[in-house]
């Protein structure tokens, strides 16, 4: 799954790495982005704008809100026909920025925490898909749900699942394009091997209340007796 990123980027590196986005408002860094919290994406809607939204998907037909806590992912794996996201995989897809993302590691009773980020230095493109909900008062509410795969060989030392990334504007492009199901399925595959880079970083990171550039500095616990046998 994907269940933490960041988003501490400037202005200048976003439209480096996506040509022709428009950006009125940059938001404030935030190193361990959690689910309900905002983050930036680019739709399908509006493909040259940057736009904050909910991370957690309510679908349009939801009864309340509260449905969001359980889709903050979506498996590539029978996406088509979910009940909340056959619609949205067919047309309201979305590209989540972010220049990492956290995954844990499970060591016993523990999580270990990883920052995962490009190799090429590079922002992520992680695929994703939104929603609409509008509440009984007329609120109406933005939300997205991050798209999971199988995991590259980096990836597996780690999870048994990984975000899905988009490597190229040219895939970039045509994910957020007036595409058919086909061409979308086909465009939702595992990353390369060898595309990634990762560390481990503080314990501390369990906590979505710890939020500052620490979350991003490698964590390198001293060694145990056994760690040196």
């Amino acid at each position: 799954m994907c269940g933490r990123f960041s988003f501490a980027t400037n202005k200048e590196k976003v439209q480096k790495d996506f040509k022709g986005i428009v950006i009125k408002t940059m938001p404030a860094p935030s190193y361990n982005i959690a689910p309900t919290q905002s983050a930036c994406v680019i739709t399908d809607k509006n493909p040259k704008a940057l736009q904050p939204m909910r991370w957690g998907l309510i679908p349009h037909w939801a009864k309340n809100e509260k449905s969001s806590n359980n889709l903050i992912n979506a498996r590539s794996e029978g996406i088509m026909t979910k009940p909340s996201f056959r619609i949205p995989i067919r047309k309201k897809r979305c590209i989540v920025i972010a220049d990492s993302f956290y995954e844990f590691k499970k060591q016993g009773t523990k999580k270990i925490p990883f920052r995962i980020t490009n190799k090429n230095e590079k922002l992520l493109a992680l695929g994703g898909i939104w929603d609409v909900w509008k509440s009984p008062s007329g609120i109406e509410i933005f939300s997205f749900s991050i798209i999971t795969t199988a995991p590259n060989k980096e990836m597996e030392t780690v999870h048994d699942r990984m975000p899905l990334i988009l490597p190229t504007p040219e895939i970039q492009s045509k994910w957020l394009s007036d595409i058919d199901l086909d061409t979308t399925v086909s465009l939702m595959q595992k990353l390369p091997d060898g595309s990634l880079e990762m560390y481990r970083v503080s314990p501390a990171m369990n906590s979505p209340k710890f939020n500052s550039p620490e979350c991003h500095k490698p964590h390198n616990p001293p060694l145990t007796l056994f760690d040196q046998l």
